[in-house]
């Protein structure tokens, strides 16, 4: 991915849009300005269906690499799995609707 190619996403694409990376899961978002703070990009991660577009209508959103080494702390976090166990068990099985295939990839 090339920072002229996010530079130019940042500049001219549409606020909430959302560009594929060469990583499946891993997306590019423009946030609009709000408030004081000036438009900006961010990174979005989303598990993918079979076809490559996004499971959930937002993923988690990292600002920068501070936020990740936050999240990465608690996926590490060992009673995590437990508790998702437990709402696996509890929770009903929800079957999710196919979506078609979105176009448009950058390259990470």
């Amino acid at each position: 991915m090339s920072e002229e190619k996010l530079a130019d996403f940042l500049k001219t694409g549409k606020d909430w849009s959302r560009m594929k990376t060469s990583v499946p899961s891993i997306f590019v978002v423009k946030l609009p300005p709000y408030k004081s703070s000036p438009a900006r990009l961010v990174v979005e991660l989303n598990p993918v269906n079979e076809v490559g577009t996004p499971k959930k209508r937002r993923g988690v959103i990292l600002r920068s690499t501070v936020e990740l080494e936050e999240f990465k702390g608690l996926f590490r976090e060992e009673k995590l799995p437990k508790l998702l166990s437990m709402l696996d068990s509890v929770n009903p099985k929800v079957e999710i609707a196919k979506r078609k295939k979105e176009d448009g990839i950058i390259e990470l």
